[in-house]
């Protein structure tokens, strides 16, 4: 491996068995965190597993059978979805989920495949679009009311950019913005509304001239992630490297009021680098910040809290960290309007086997955010199979996340405001998309495959899943 972490810190990172909020460990952050050191080293463990997969194959979506239109729905019956007879890698592990489509990334448009990011609309009539991230662009289908991907054409990654796997994408308005790990590649802005009036039976190739709005103020061209804020009119390019440049690869934002002439207001440099992070006008108990734009960032060590009202002059409310904390990666509030908690998810404590991740089931972490410059992390909740959390995202009192190889993992979490010791939490639906690693102990592998993301806000009910290697499937609970 290109990168090894100094064997203190590693034993520093695994030695926790509670996790609450702790103050920083300031060297342990500059050893390993702010220097990027960690961040380099997961890209690279995770660029040697899929060079591998590569090698063997697995990405070639094209061998994986999408889900013929003659085919209603696959039930989950008796803890299984059968889409294929007596075929293993088309028989799916599930609870409360039913099948009503796949389709590969092949025929999903793609010469490369390997998807990530995803992200959906509804148009004002309300047919139901999705962006399906891939590593040479973005697949479009429509998702038809009997719950089939109908697909519709697709916008290549930027001119100027390499395909990358890590591909991620948020929504504004009837918008889609796309960034990515690829050099050059800046930051896409595509109507989604352009899909209208596309006829299935001629998909369209939008391409990056005419069909985009496009940033190109990123200090290398890449992002990790992108966020935007609806509400106030801004999208945030976060993890821009490199960490040398002024922004430090903090969140970088970028006004949409004009998509003609995309520009950037400024930065939030403070706490280095933002992995992900969620950005909202404040909403919540705490009276002093009522009003204000507030990001939570899920920052490698920490829940960093910015309030960046002012975009020239971004301030830090607080910083916390955690005990067992290896890479805090992504998470979100459980209520918009009320901003009292919220779930973060930490990338690698199963992989490290750090703190409450040592036995390898993903922990959702509940925070109490009451006080935005004092939050408290108060409980949290462990998957009963084995594997990676990676994306989630919360539609009333539910969590829905991609767990990887575990698949779509559905949450009930109503209980938090009453009970945040994560006690009552409980899981409802699940649909495993990747049967390969079913039969190893705990009911999956710890390794960085099958689902990146999903997409659970349509009024259908529809939930679109991405996967790396095989494409996306659409499923919805079961009746």
């Amino acid at each position: 491996m290109k990168y090894s972490l100094n064997a203190v810190a590693l034993a520093a990172l695994s030695s926790y068995a509670v996790a609450k909020e702790m103050v920083p460990d300031e060297k342990l952050a500059a050893e390993i965190f702010d220097s990027g050191i960690r961040h380099e080293h997961i890209m690279a463990t995770k660029m040697a597993y899929w060079d591998s997969r590569r090698e063997q194959g697995l990405f070639d979506s094209s061998q994986y059978k999408s889900m013929s239109a003659a085919v209603d729905v696959v039930p989950c019956v008796n803890g299984i979805a059968e889409l294929v007879a007596g075929d293993p890698l088309y028989t799916f592990k599930c609870s409360g989920l039913d099948l009503y489509d796949f389709q590969s990334h092949n025929d999903l448009g793609s010469n490369g495949g390997e998807g990530s990011g995803s992200w959906g609309w509804t148009s004002p009539d309300g047919r139901e679009f999705v962006a399906i991230a891939q590593s040479d662009g973005a697949a479009f289908a429509e998702i038809s009311p009997e719950g089939k991907l109908v697909y519709l054409g697709r916008l290549p990654q930027y001119s100027a950019a390499q395909p990358s796997l890590w591909r991620e994408i948020k929504g504004y308005k009837s918008y889609i913005v796309i960034g990515s790990e690829a050099n050059n590649h800046g930051i896409q802005v595509f109507d989604l509304a352009k899909l209208l009036d596309v006829d299935p039976a001629s998909p369209v190739t939008f391409n990056n001239e005419e069909d985009i709005a496009h940033f190109n103020g990123l200090p290398s061209g890449r992002s990790h992630t992108v966020q935007t804020n609806e509400e106030v009119g801004y999208a945030v390019a976060s993890g821009a490297q490199p960490r040398t440049d002024k922004c430090a690869s903090g969140l970088i934002f970028i006004d949409l009021s004009d998509m003609s002439n995309l520009t950037s207001p400024g930065c939030a440099a403070g706490d280095g680098y933002v992995h992900d992070a969620q950005c909202l006008i404040y909403r919540g108990p705490d009276a002093k910040y009522v009003g204000e734009d507030i990001c939570y960032g899920y920052n490698e060590d920490t829940l960093t809290i910015y309030n960046v009202t002012d975009k020239k002059s971004p301030s830090i409310i607080s910083r916390t960290s955690y005990e067992g904390a290896s890479y805090t990666h992504q998470g979100w509030v459980l209520d918009t309007q009320w901003q009292e908690y919220l779930v973060l998810d930490d990338e690698y404590d199963e992989y490290d086997h750090a703190g409450l991740g040592e036995p390898g089931y993903p922990i959702t972490y509940i925070w109490d955010i009451s006080s935005l410059e004092a939050p408290k992390q108060t409980g949290y909740y462990r998957a009963s199979r084995k594997g990676i959390d990676h994306n989630q995202f919360i539609n009333g009192d539910f969590a829905y996340q991609s767990n990887y190889g575990g698949g779509l993992h559905i949450l009930d979490i109503s209980s938090i405001p009453s009970d945040p010791t994560g006690k009552g939490v409980t899981e409802v639906a699940y649909f495993d998309i990747y049967p390969e690693d079913d039969d190893f102990e705990g009911g999956g592998q710890i390794e960085f495959q099958g689902t990146w993301s999903h997409y659970p806000y349509f009024k259908s009910g529809y939930i679109m899943i991405n996967t790396i290697e095989r494409g996306a499937y659409v499923v919805k609970r079961s009746s």
